[in-house]
């Protein structure tokens, strides 16, 4: 079972939309996934339709009762894929946490208890808060998506730099999964050129796939589905099933 937690303390960067299509693309071939839905807005369990009503157990619970994940994740419309969903208690989690012991691994206690799947992935809120914190502790690798604008940069070394510690201190297995260039826009020469610099910077950790600006990634969660299910043949469904493609390459490659 492969963990990996989706972060951007930038907001706006495609986060959730990245964690909800890739996890629907890995499910379409032939895996088991579980997305854990760990951002206060819950906008992954609004994504695949999921009532407010009908979010229990939620991520808020596992944190405090690890033993509820075995029953926690809640099967979608998508054939092999479960969702644990989020509430907006989970905002005040934080504060709940805070000086208690062991509070940036009360996630990974739970993921470890949720059922087999090959693919867990942790979609985080968009800050470098303690709940970003617990998904980077429970998580194997962290998937970075990062839009292709002028700010795409800003940040994205202060988020490296808060792996690097937590491999340092807390979670030796944390690794860089890969970096996922968003929105992007052919017709704009400046995310060609941001485009270029990120890979320039970073090399092998960006991904050849690139997810285009699409307006049916943006209409899919007003109907409950993901972009793959509400038109799979969009150019932005067709990225994320490349992306699902070369990140089981890239996977494969690793246990070569």
């Amino acid at each position: 079972m492969r963990t990996i937690a989706v972060a951007n303390q930038k907001g706006g960067v495609g986060k959730t939309t990245t964690a909800v299509n890739l996890a629907t693309a890995l499910a379409a071939c032939g895996h088991r996934v579980i997305l854990v839905d760990f951002d206060p807005q819950g906008n992954a369990s609004t994504g695949f339709g999921l009532a407010r009503d009908r979010r229990t157990p939620s991520s808020y619970d596992l944190l405090f009762e690890p033993g509820l994940a075995s029953g926690a994740a809640q099967e979608t419309l998508v054939p092999g894929l479960s969702i644990v969903p989020a509430v907006d208690g989970l905002a005040a989690a934080e504060i709940e946490l805070s000086g208690q012991p062991n509070a940036a691994g009360r996630l990974k206690a739970a993921v470890q208890m949720l059922p087999m799947a090959d693919y867990v992935f942790i979609d985080c809120p968009p800050s470098l808060s303690l709940l970003t914190l617990n998904a980077l502790v429970a998580a194997d690798g962290v998937l970075i998506p990062l839009q292709t604008e002028f700010y795409a940069m800003e940040g994205l070394s202060q988020l490296l730099k808060t792996v690097e510690q937590v491999r340092a201190r807390q979670n030796p297995r944390l690794d860089i999964e890969g970096i996922v260039l968003t929105m992007h826009d052919r017709r704009n020469r400046l995310s060609d050129l941001v485009a270029a610099d990120v890979r320039a910077a970073l090399g092998a950790r960006v991904y050849e796939t690139m997810i285009p600006r699409n307006v049916r990634l943006s209409e899919a969660p007003s109907h409950g589905i993901p972009a793959l299910l509400y038109d799979m043949r969009c150019p932005g469904s067709e990225a994320y099933m490349a992306l699902a493609r070369e990140l089981m390459g890239s996977m494969a490659a690793k246990a070569a």
